[in-house]
């Protein structure tokens, strides 16, 4: 009974559906039947006859009026569309059409009908967007002191936003902070550290934390049951404490690097005491959490360090061996900066074997996959490749791979181009980044420019085609081609993540659309159009005044009837 009651339910509601679906012809019907029965009382012929009578006795002068009001209405139009287009990158008509209009007038997207599961496709790409909207942790980021604070000392500018430096705040205390901190002294002082919003404060808390270790204490067990010896020992160093030492304070990158070192001493030992005590309860457990967290940022920022210094391949080893023995700790990207490295001994070979292992349909892309592995199919045909060339001859195939290649990360992410190919200037990276953005362009090409300068004819490659992305991916901007459409929110957040000296790449605008355009010229035309057509007459007439021989007769005879 409960089956056929649900089955006769949305049989009715499938016929609602389909009734109102076709109701509004229903109407027009209606409407079109009440005028013919209503048009004696409602003196419908009569009305008709004054309203030609009233459109023969108009004047010149009122088509005049008309014709400049409608003319100056299209160009306004048409120079709000052109602002709205130059700001936002897309036509306030057609969004409005496409954003508002079309649901209301029951239109479905044509992409939505190729898929068997709308419902799951639907939740799933929204579900895409909002983590691709995610910010980021920059695997590339600087050191502030050694090298941000240098940039502020030059410039007098501040290279990093309050909403960058908020992030990494929250970052530091997710990382570096657990719930026993206030078991030790000193990690209790740096969870306060990491909230302070004055850089002089965290650097003050942090040689605090320091300083506590150097005390002596007893420990509460004794060394030999029932007996009075005590065992007296230094408390464990606290590492987190050396960090912002390391990341804030020092002003060399070497410097930063023997802080680095001893953070690794003291972060080593704590992590060994505590993966001894990780099965025993879940403090220990995010007691140890929190030490591999530690362990790992150090190693990566020591091997950066050395990347810095000019030692490239110790930097390389490092990173891998910090791959090994973590390989769960994926969301540092550590893969990104070992690519990076790999690109600077031109080990082209280890670098088609790291791309091979992360650039994965179902791993998350980055700017650094795409564009590195752009970069190798380009390094192949970039030394002999000519446009004319090409042209005449058409592609080959590896030609063809590296111009896919290209389009694929152009489409990831459109604004990396610009900066490789210095038609915008670069700015110093920000901590945190923005996937398919403008900051995760200017953090890729900050450091990747000179790679892709290295190649032979790479970037003469990719000036050549780059742009033709555009014109392989449907407009509007909701659709794409090989990825999942390009997300409307990195503006606002690439606004927030860089500063404000820096103009924003937006998503490559195209032409403004066609239709406004005609829209805007046929309206200018038929405005003028009516206003020749009434004042034709009356300014022959003026001619033939002035000059009656050169008047066709056609024209004289037909101004002498009227």
């Amino acid at each position: 009974m409960a089956e056929a009651g649900t089955g006769f339910l949305e049989q009715l509601k499938s016929c609602i559906v389909w009734s109102w679906t076709y109701l509004w012809t229903v109407w027009f019907f209606i409407v079109l039947f009440l005028v013919y029965i209503l048009r004696v009382p409602l003196k419908i012929n009569d009305n008709l006859s004054t309203v030609s009578m009233f459109l023969n006795t108009l004047t010149p002068k009122f088509y005049v009026a008309l014709t400049g009001t409608s003319s100056l209405i299209s160009g306004l139009i048409l120079i709000f569309e052109w602002w709205y287009f130059r700001k936002y990158g897309t036509s306030f008509i057609e969004q409005v059409s496409v954003s508002h209009l079309r649901p209301l007038l029951g239109g479905v997207d044509n992409n939505s009908s190729n898929n068997s599961n709308s419902s799951n496709g639907d939740s799933d790409s929204n579900r895409q967007s909002v983590s691709e909207c995610k910010v980021w942790r920059n695997p590339l980021n600087l050191f502030r002191g050694a090298e941000y604070n240098r940039y502020t000392w030059v410039t007098g500018r501040e290279p990093l936003t309050y909403y960058d430096m908020n992030l990494s705040a929250q970052d530091h205390q997710t990382f570096f902070t657990c719930d026993s901190d206030h078991l030790r002294p000193a990690d209790a002082i740096m969870q306060k550290a990491w909230r302070e919003r004055n850089p002089q404060a965290r650097i003050s808390a942090a040689h605090e934390a320091l300083e506590i270790n150097e005390i002596r204490s007893r420990v509460e067990v004794p060394l030999i049951a029932s007996s009075t010896i005590w065992e007296i020992k230094l408390l464990p160093k606290c590492a987190t404490a050396y960090i912002l030492l390391a990341e804030e304070e020092a002003t060399t990158i070497a410097e930063a690097e023997k802080l680095f070192k001893q953070a690794l001493k003291a972060g080593d030992g704590c992590y060994r005491r505590s993966q001894q005590l990780q099965h025993h309860g879940s403090q220990y457990e995010a007691q140890h959490r929190r030490d591999t967290n530690v362990l790992v940022y150090i190693k990566r920022r020591l091997a950066m360090c050395a990347r810095r210094l000019g030692r490239t391949r110790e930097a390389v080893k490092m990173m891998r061996d910090l791959m090994k023995e973590f390989p769960l700790l994926s969301m540092f990207n550590i893969h990104e900066n070992l690519l990076e490295a790999l690109l600077e001994l031109q080990a082209y070979a280890d670098v088609q074997a790291v791309l091979a292992k992360y650039d994965d349909i179902s791993l998350p892309k980055s700017a650094t996959i795409c564009y590195t592995a752009a970069l190798l199919k380009a390094r192949a045909v970039s030394d002999k490749f000519s446009p004319e060339a090409a042209s005449r001859r058409g592609l080959s195939t590896a030609e063809m791979n590296a111009v896919e290649a290209i389009h694929r990360a152009v489409e990831f992410n459109p604004h990396v181009p610009k900066y490789l190919l210095e038609m915008k200037s670069l700015i110093l990276p920000p901590e945190h980044i923005l996937k398919r953005g403008d900051s995760e362009a200017i953090a890729y090409a900050f450091f990747h420019l000179a790679h892709w300068k290295r190649v032979e004819g790479a970037l003469n490659l990719l000036h050549c085609t780059w742009e033709g992305t555009f014109r392989m991916i449907p407009y509007p901007l909701e659709k794409g081609h090989l990825f999942y459409p390009y997300p409307i929110c990195t503006e606002t957040a690439d606004r927030e993540l860089l500063p404000s000296f820096h103009e924003v790449s937006v998503y490559p605008k195209k032409e403004l659309p066609f239709f406004i355009l005609f829209t805007a010229g046929l309206c200018s035309f038929t405005a003028m159009l009516a206003l020749l057509t009434h004042q034709f007459p009356e300014l022959m007439g003026v001619f033939a005044k002035a000059n009656p021989e050169s008047v066709p007769t056609s024209v004289k005879i037909g101004s002498v009837r009227g």
